[in-house]
This record gives structure tokens, C-alpha cells and sequence, in this order.
């Protein structure tokens, strides 16, 4: 069964930017790093604020979910998901180990950085 509601366009000022704080401070807390690529983190910070907006949760926004809704309460997929916090798998390269060859060292994003790279 496919969720009803449709899904969010864009997500709210207040979202994006509590999911921007929660990125940086969870990478320093992990000693993971954001993506080389920007853009990469800036779509998956903005995936993870429209869930929030949308389910109350920043349930992952790189995998496809027949029922959102219930995945969110399952919780194994809401970031940091179980594979992050167990084993710092993360499939959305959000979070990256520091040998990664994606990794940029960097763990912090600003919101024009973000702004600029969603448009």
C-alpha cells in the first residue's frame, strides 16, 4: 500500500536548518565528514527536513519505502539509521569515515551552501 499524502515539495525554514545542525553536530560527535560534493549533502539534509515536516521524523530519504508512515515508526530507517549507528554505514553519504574516497574532511554546511545547491 502507497502513502496517501503527497509528498512535500519543500521543506520549512525551521526544518532545514534544525537538520543542517543536526548534520554537523552528529559528524563531529562521530568523527564522520560530509561528502566532497556539496550538493550531495545539501539534497539528503533537505530529504531528511521534509520528512521531518511531513512524518515528524527525518526518516532516511535515500531509500523508497512502500509506507513511509510505518517505516517512520519502525524507526530503524529515521537518521541516524541503525546501519549508522551501529556499524557508521551510511548510505545517503551524509555521514563518511574519514578514509572514504568521497569524504571531504568537512563537518560543517552552511545554509547558503545548502540554499545554493537545492535552489
Amino acid at each position: 500500500m502507497k502513502d496517501a499524502q503527497k509528498s512535500i515539495d519543500t521543506p520549512t525554514p525551521i526544518s532545514l536548518e534544525a537538520m543542517r545542525k543536526f548534520s554537523e553536530t552528529y559528524a563531529q560527535r562521530t568523527g564522520t565528514f560530509f561528502c566532497v560534493d556539496p550538493s550531495v549533502t545539501a539534497v539528503v539534509i533537505e530529504g531528511l527536513a521534509k520528512h521531518k515536516d511531513e512524518y515528524g521524523a527525518p526518516l532516511c530519504p535515500c531509500r523508497h519505502y512502500h509506507n513511509k508512515k510505518a517505516e517512520v515508526q519502525a524507526t530503524y530507517w529515521n537518521c541516524p539509521c541503525v546501519p549508522m549507528r551501529e556499524r557508521r554505514e551510511c548510505h545517503c553519504m551524509l555521514f563518511l569515515v574519514a578514509d572514504n574516497e568521497f569524504s571531504s574532511l568537512k563537518q560543517e554546511i552552511t545554509s547558503q551552501t545548502i540554499q545554493s545547491c537545492i535552489g
